[in-house]
């Protein structure tokens, strides 16, 4: 198994625009060979000090996988190709952080 962060860098105020569209792929990544955990997150509002607040035009994706292969296959898959083109004007960066559990 393999965790995946996937830190989004958005155009400002696109983010609401962009999540309407990740949501659309939701379903159909979970359904994907492999997938075991797939979901968007914001920066909540704790106000404990440490956090390292990504700001309002971010989006953390937490995924696990069962393997590298089924994280490959994901990301050639047709629905997140599709996806890809639509988010294109909202993405201005990705950071992909692919970490085995310790």
């Amino acid at each position: 198994m393999i965790h995946v962060i996937a830190i989004i860098e958005l155009a400002p105020g696109t983010r609401s625009d962009f999540l309407a569209e990740f949501h659309k792929i939701v379903g159909p990544v979970r359904a994907e060979q492999g997938c075991l955990e797939y979901g968007p997150a914001v920066d909540a509002q704790t106000g404990i000090p440490q956090q390292q607040a990504l700001g309002a035009d971010a989006v953390t994706v937490v995924e696990k996988w069962a393997s590298v292969a089924a994280l490959q296959a994901h990301l050639g898959a047709p629905h997140m190709l599709a996806y890809r083109e639509r988010v294109k004007n909202y993405v201005k960066g990705v950071r992909l952080h692919i970490l085995d559990p310790a």
